[in-house]
């Protein structure tokens, strides 16, 4: 995996500018708040959270909310991404917004999954989603 080159303070104060987002997420179903905070190639920040819907179904997850932002203002590729919840260990991605992570990673792409208590751990894009499928087996 590639090294991130942010200092242990540094990721911290990503963890908690994502983690102030978790009070903007909208989610009056399951009180379980999810906030995305994306770097993208360009160094710009993005961020994003889940915003349910009563066609629970219909629910746009934090990431999934994030990444179109970010393509919209002229994101290529994900530099680091954190992902937080209210989880009491890091958060864990649903299977689709993997995907999705993985349309827009490469192997440089840092991926720091987090909690509201600042625990995380960092992954690289073929370990959250391995012998992924993407535009490259089209």
């Amino acid at each position: 995996m590639t090294k991130l080159n942010l200092t242990e303070q540094e990721i911290l104060n990503y963890i908690d500018e994502a983690n102030k987002l978790l009070e903007k997420a909208y989610v009056p179903y399951s009180k379980f708040p999810v906030a995305a905070l994306l770097i993208d190639d360009n160094g710009n920040v993005h961020k994003g959270v889940n915003v349910e819907n009563a066609s629970y179904g219909l629910t746009i997850c934090a990431e999934r909310n994030v990444i179109p932002t970010a393509i919209t203002q002229g994101m290529k590729k994900i530099k680091f991404l954190v992902v937080t919840g209210g989880t009491p260990e890091p958060i864990s991605p649903c299977g689709a917004c993997r995907q999705v992570i993985s349309e827009f990673s490469n192997d440089e792409t840092i991926i720091i999954l987090a909690n509201k208590d600042r625990k995380y751990n960092i992954w690289s894009v073929n370990d959250l989603l391995p012998y992924s499928f993407g535009p490259k087996h089209l």
